[in-house]
């Protein structure tokens, strides 16, 4: 991620300004999760996002958002056991089958009834506002935005620089790609800034319809924040994507960076159970400090059944240096939470860098 530009500087100018009036231009007094100031959690006793800045540095400085050690066998071997090449080809060959590529991190390629969706999208070096306070990719991205197919959504989660990357995002642009944008509330200020249009905002529980495709922006307990000023202005959540192309209904859920809540229970009662589930797994310790934001494999297990999942996918490990469990960690301690709530050990994949998946349609 490159440092500040010109439509950076221009909205935290912005954003300090809101700041000091202290208002919410969405806020809804309706909404539980709304503040005349922001947005906070559904368990409104889980806090997160407001440590101040000295919490942070001393974290920073005694290794909090860095691996302890690294890979068994080092980097290369890591890269080498955890990436696949991407067949370029197969995702650039017009399906009505469902396939989902893990792109590293968070970002995920969903390829169904027809539609090309692109999710958190990152495929640049660091992830952050300046490469001094950045974390390092370590893992290669398995293809460059100028590969990618034709994209007709782009879903943003939440506004942190491992999920909104600019240089990803301007460089799908500049290769001529026009997707539509899904965003939080708040975040569309943003792509405003950089002159991007073709932008929806979206609130807890809102549905977007394309005829094909219902996409519901769904809870999640976590934060927002992208400069000193914005801390929880802008909204965060998820993704469930539904389709009846083939006569019954079929779901997705992306549930965004997280920690463990009520909220995954309430996803299923309201829209139903789900078929496939992208689910954070990595960037879980020091648990002290990343317990309510960030789920560990075990927390991903209560997900899945919490959703009724027939099948998951682990994301958000392997791939930046975020916090303190060495790279190969996530894959051990989700075959251990598979195993301790007795689920076949397929039951949450793990990908490959680069690694697409085909999924048949079928009912529960």
């Amino acid at each position: 991620m490159k440092g500040w530009d010109f439509p950076s500087l221009i909205l935290a100018a912005g954003l300090l300004l809101a700041g000091c009036s202290g208002i919410n231009p969405h806020y809804d007094p309706t909404r539980p999760h709304h503040r005349p100031d922001g947005f906070v959690n559904n368990d409104g006793a889980r806090p997160i996002g407001t440590s101040p800045w000295y919490e942070i540095m001393l974290r920073r400085l005694r290794g909090d958002f860095r691996p302890l050690a690294p890979p068994a066998g080092g980097y290369d071997s890591f890269i080498a056991a955890w990436s696949a090449p991407v067949d370029l080809s197969l995702l650039h060959t017009p399906t009505t089958e469902t396939r989902i590529t893990w792109l590293g991190h968070a970002s995920l390629l969903l390829q169904i009834a027809g539609r090309n969706i692109l999710i958190d999208p990152h495929l640049s070096e660091f992830a952050g506002p300046l490469r001094i306070l950045s974390a390092r990719r370590r893992v290669p991205p398995p293809l460059s935005p100028e590969d990618l197919p034709p994209i007709d959504f782009v879903l943003i989660s939440h506004n942190h620089y491992d999920h909104l990357d600019e240089t990803t995002i301007l460089r799908l642009l500049a290769a001529g790609q026009r997707p539509r944008f899904l965003v939080p509330l708040g975040v569309k200020a943003w792509f405003d800034a950089h002159g991007i249009d073709k932008v929806s905002e979206m609130d807890w529980w809102d549905r977007t319809n394309d005829g094909l495709l219902d996409i519901h922006f769904t809870p999640a307990q976590h934060w927002s924040k992208r400069t000193p000023f914005d801390t929880n202005r802008s909204l965060w959540g998820g993704f469930a994507i539904e389709t009846t192309a083939s006569g019954s209904p079929w779901r997705f859920l992306y549930t965004g960076d997280t920690g463990y809540s009520a909220d995954f229970a309430a996803i299923r009662q309201r829209l139903g159970p789900v078929d496939l589930l992208a689910v954070p797994v990595g960037a879980y310790l020091p648990r002290d400090f990343m317990a309510p934001q960030h789920t560990d494999p075990d927390d991903a297990v209560r997900i899945l059944l919490d959703v009724d999942a027939r099948q998951a996918l682990g994301v958000h490990w392997g791939t930046f240096e975020l916090t303190q469990e060495s790279f190969d960690q996530p894959p051990i301690d989700v075959a251990t939470a598979l195993h301790r709530h007795g689920l076949a050990s397929d039951r949450l994949w793990m990908l490959r860098h680069g690694e697409s998946r085909a999924l048949p349609v079928k009912q529960h």
